[in-house]
């Protein structure tokens, strides 16, 4: 769909809450593409996401009402409150980052409060990036690997896959978690008992006055690992490769965006010098009958990561964005709501 067109589509009766939802009219500061199309990876089928921002209103800053987004999920449209998206701004989350760089004609709606956002975008930029893109990045690539490992792997491979993605997060958590010192779990795998498994992960644990909270984050974190791994269903390997493929172009995407954060203190969402490579991805070109991926797709990713070393260790933009700054920002912002 066109550009022109789906400008037309935001003024058909599907769209109507953007005028009359109490949250919205009146008050929105950014209308924008999400999704496939504010990347141009967009194929024939592909969904058309609606991005936004709208101002808080008084009662939400001085009263008692809260605003923090609005999801319609029949037209995949989500708009969220300046003050919520101010403060994933301030850790460079991907998801809201990129409403800040699309293409200046994927904007449907800038109030002069939204274009004085996007001139201030660098505000936002900082190191943080590096943990917040990579962490998607990360997922990205483990539910990659993770679903290869069910289809084309013996039962005992597909668990010593298992214990290497719990491993990596074993290292994320020892160093977000300053109670968990390195070696405190060890992860191993061993002859199962179990009828169904030949090999099994196991684990050797030894945490002490470890915060309740922190133990059930923790214990959330492997969970998630293993339910990604271990998710039933069977396989249409038509769906389950069109999912992979997708899963895979954005894990170029995000290092691609990253990457110029770091190197060029700008946030690039349309991704027009690598489309072809982007598209390529997700049509499928590197993966193999089998399902699995080629080398090739593995050494990119690779030598990705080691781009982005090298541009973290480099990179002039700050450790973490200027608080103060932003935050004398959005109080005039808010001033202006009241």
């Amino acid at each position: 769909m066109k550009i022109q067109e789906i400008k037309q589509l935001l003024t058909t009766k599907p769209y109507d809450f953007l005028r009359e939802n109490e949250h919205l009219k009146d008050r929105i500061m950014i209308l924008t593409l999400g999704g496939s199309y504010a990347y141009g990876t967009n194929m024939e089928n592909s969904d058309i996401d609606i991005r936004g921002c709208a101002m808080d209103s008084s009662s939400d800053i001085l009263g008692l009402t809260s605003f923090d987004q609005f999801i319609d999920s029949a037209t995949d449209t989500t708009v969220y409150s300046f003050n919520k998206l101010v403060r994933l701004l301030l850790n460079c989350n991907p998801n809201t980052i990129e409403l800040l760089g699309c293409r200046p004609e994927h904007y449907f709606y800038l109030s002069d409060t939204g274009r004085e956002m996007l001139e201030n975008r660098k505000l936002f930029l900082s190191q943080r990036a590096v943990r917040s893109f990579g962490g998607y990045a990360t997922q990205q690539l483990r539910r990659l690997e993770n679903a290869l490992a069910r289809d084309v792997l013996p039962q005992a491979k597909r668990e010593e896959h298992l214990l290497h993605s719990m491993q990596r997060a074993q290292e994320d958590i020892e160093n977000r978690y300053l109670d968990v010192y390195h070696g405190s779990i060890r992860l191993y795998t061993e002859e199962s008992e179990k009828e169904d498994l030949d090999m099994e992960v196991f684990a050797d644990i030894q945490l002490a006055h470890l915060p309740a909270r922190s133990f059930s984050s923790i214990i959330n974190e492997f969970k998630n690992v293993l339910d990604t791994y271990d998710k039933p269903g069977k396989r249409n390997h038509k769906k389950d490769n069109d999912h992979l493929n997708k899963h895979a172009m954005h894990l170029i995407r995000l290092y691609l965006v990253c990457l110029d954060i770091l190197e060029r203190e700008e946030i690039v969402t349309y991704r027009e010098k690598e489309l072809p490579l982007l598209r390529s991805i997700r049509a499928g070109e590197f993966q193999k009958e089998d399902g699995s991926y080629r080398q090739e797709f593995f050494d990119m990713v690779t030598e990705f990561e080691r781009k982005m070393d090298y541009a973290k260790k480099n990179t002039s933009i700050p450790e973490a964005p200027d608080f103060y700054t932003i935050q004398e920002f959005v109080m005039d912002v808010n001033r202006r709501s009241v």
